[in-house]
């Protein structure tokens, strides 16, 4: 029998890589997007024509009852949210209606269509904001430092609560950050491989940052969907922690970022106070042992080997917008 998926968040970074990983794996992939006059297909431009879409909205409980009743899903993987950690200072409501509320509307729907459908809850590593341990496992407390965190702790919550209350299959992937060439120009991984890529082209003369010291786990995106798609494939509903184990500074994604086009990140990087957060998480690291001892994942791609993907990725997009202009 052809499994069937639902990605909300489809056209974002990690919805992307999923639906490219279940359409190898023979799902049929359906995507849920927002009914608005800019939908951005262009992560998921090259699957266009093998995802089936249906608009629908985390806001809106009654779009997603109508959407499982029609396309009958076996799996769920609710990847949508507001998720830029800097912008929910500024519109910290809308953050908890999405990233917060909109979880329960997709369990209470999934409860009420068909309590047999899996579900994935897309967790944060932000829930553990002012870490009360290092590294960070499933059972470290949790003291999430921005709304964006704190709305990922409701959901997280809230699908515990469905899981133990309902007895629905529904897992949380704890990940740490990951990255790709993917990755939203408004995350720092993201706006440090471009710019470095348009310094190298002489499209920009410097890059502007906030705190360097800040050290994340980063890990390759692509590596991470494969653990969502393993938690819904166990016999039991758990959360998972999903990371590198290795820290790394925003200096050092610099430092090798620069390198990888023969620059010295010193000449460009210039600090911005602008860039920096009301409340900064200082130190994030997770421990991955539960994931691999019961779900056989750990990460492939290396941190070196991430950052130059990225760096080699917008320089040839850029190469080739050049290219184009020049035409």
């Amino acid at each position: 029998m052809t499994k069937r998926a639902l990605i909300t968040g489809i056209t974002g970074q990690d919805g992307s890589y999923l639906a490219e990983l279940l359409l190898s794996k023979g799902y049929e992939v359906v995507g849920m997007v927002r009914r608005s006059s800019t939908v951005n297909f262009e992560r998921i431009a090259h699957l266009q024509d093998k995802i089936t879409f249906v608009p629908g909205d985390l806001l809106d409980e009654v779009s997603l009852i109508h959407i499982l009743q029609e396309h009958r899903p076996n799996e769920v993987y609710n990847l949508a949210a507001q998720s830029f950690v800097q912008t929910s200072f500024t519109q910290p409501v809308l953050t908890g209606e999405i990233t917060g509320l909109g979880v329960t509307r997709m369990l209470d729907a999934i409860r009420l269509v068909d309590p047999e459908i899996r579900f994935y809850q897309a967790s944060s590593s932000e829930m553990f904001g002012k870490v009360q341990a290092v590294p960070q496992t499933e059972s470290t407390p949790l003291y999430p430092r921005s709304p964006y965190g704190v709305a990922k702790v409701y959901g997280h919550w809230m699908t515990i609560n469905y899981r133990e209350s309902y007895g629905l299959h529904a897992s949380s992937g704890i990940l740490f950050n990951h990255e790709s060439p993917r990755r939203g120009l408004e995350f720092v991984t993201r706006k440090i491989s471009n710019t470095v890529a348009k310094i190298k082209l002489g499209l920009a003369d410097e890059l502007r940052l906030g705190n360097l010291d800040a050290q994340r786990d980063w890990g390759f995106a692509g590596d991470y969907v494969e653990a969502m798609w393993l938690m819904l494939q166990q016999d039991e509903p758990d959360d998972f922690v999903i990371a590198t184990g290795e820290t790394h500074s925003v200096r050092s994604f610099c430092e090798l970022a620069f390198a990888r086009v023969d620059l010295d990140w010193e000449k460009y990087v210039k600090i911005d106070e602008r860039f920096f957060r009301p409340a900064e998480v200082d130190l994030l690291v997770g421990s991955a042992e539960k994931g691999a001892e019961k779900l056989g994942w750990k990460p492939r791609t290396s941190y070196e080997e991430l950052v130059h993907m990225m760096v080699d990725a917008d320089l040839a997009l850029l190469s080739g917008d050049l290219d184009h202009l020049a035409r």
